[in-house]
């Protein structure tokens, strides 16, 4: 393994060894929590951009399942790995489990994704919890890197990078309704969840004017990056929320944020983000709280919500809003991730209350 560093903006640094692919990279540097998961978070659109630091110190130990599938994939959430680079504290090279294919380091060079192990990943997340999440550089020993690394990370549009290009419908055996899926970073378990409801899904392009379509009902999806880069999503929302015909709505982490921002919401940037299994949230109004998946960096203000909105649900770690919903209409949303994959299932009910709402609306 390649000697090689983890440079952050505030010139900290960390020394490691490479076990991903051999190349310089740039991005915003993040950590997850989670114990388990990793084929899922690296194929989470939601990370692209990002170096990724996972602080569970074990990583690599059962390796990677198959990468491919049909219509969706079987084992992952999507068709490809997102995040720029990934950061560990112990690389297993033996890997055993019964879906296992192939190693982790193999799947990251096959994917052209650098990898570092051997960091101190307690002080990397102590450093971006008190400083906040920042730009870092990955640099491997003995490469020439004749481009300049550097990177603005709330500049680009990373919705557009990872949306679908065109138009893609699923259909369950026997379809009871037909959802409009806007493609922000979709997660393979979300399409999966409403597949297995008997739903119909027309998974569109981010910028894609679904107005002019029929359809039963409208699903947000999640996805990487600052909202206020998908302006164009906002006005199709807007479009659908004023249109005469009320039917239902629902979405999920990034959907949050830009149903929110249709409605005449702001968000926010959060310090360093949620991105774990753990995270607590309350139900408003009721002592029931659930254990969740999360992956966003930015969050709704609830102080800038319009009087005929509410917050749904709220982080009980830091107060922050989880959820809003519309007072009369059937419109909702979590910023966290009920489809939860990988990661705890407590919130799942939430895809059959969306269905419900479909069949109660004509």
């Amino acid at each position: 393994m390649k000697k090689a560093k983890l440079i952050l903006d505030d010139g900290t640094e960390f020394c490691g060894r490479s076990f991903g692919f051999d190349a310089d990279t740039v991005g915003e540097v993040v950590f997850n929590t989670a114990m388990t998961g990793y084929p899922e978070s690296l194929t989470d659109p939601s990370y692209a951009g990002q170096i990724l630091t996972f602080t569970y110190p074990l990583i690599g130990n059962y390796g990677v399942p198959e990468t491919g599938g049909n219509e969706l994939p079987t084992f992952m959430e999507s068709e490809r790995i997102h995040p720029k680079a990934i950061i560990v504290a112990d690389y297993s090279e033996t890997y055993s489990h019964w879906n296992a294919k192939e190693s982790l380091a193999s799947w990251l060079k096959r994917e052209k994704i650098p990898a570092l192990t051997g960091i101190d990943t307690r002080r990397l997340t102590k450093v971006l919890r008190e400083h906040g999440v920042m730009t870092g550089k990955i640099v491997i020993e003995g490469l020439d890197c004749s481009e300049k690394l550097e990177e603005d990370y709330g500049s680009i549009n990373w919705v557009e990078k990872v949306s679908c290009k065109e138009v893609i419908t699923y259909k369950p055996d026997s379809p009871l309704k037909k959802v409009v899926l806007v493609d922000c970073g979709v997660k393979a378990n979300i399409i999966r969840c409403l597949l297995n409801r008997g739903i119909e899904v027309v998974r569109v392009p981010w910028d894609y004017d679904f107005n002019e379509l029929q359809f039963d009902g409208l699903f947000l999806a999640n996805g990487p990056g600052d909202p206020e880069q998908c302006s164009k999503t906002v006005e199709h929302i807007r479009t659908f929320l004023n249109n005469k015909e009320v039917r239902p709505c629902m979405g999920i982490c990034l959907g949050n944020q830009l149903l929110a921002k249709a409605a005449g919401a702001k968000t926010y940037k959060l310090k360093y983000g949620h991105r774990s299994h753990n995270q607590p949230v309350r139900m408003i109004g009721t002592n029931k709280c659930f254990i969740t998946s999360q992956n966003h960096g930015f969050a709704v203000d609830d102080t800038t919500l319009p009087s005929d909105w509410e917050p749904l649900f709220v982080n009980m770690n830091d107060g922050s809003n989880e959820g809003i919903r519309h007072k009369q209409n059937p419109w909702m949303s979590a910023q966290f991730h009920p489809e939860a994959c990988s990661g705890p299932v407590d919130t799942e009910f939430m895809f059959d209350e969306f269905v419900k709402m479909l069949n109660e609306t004509r």
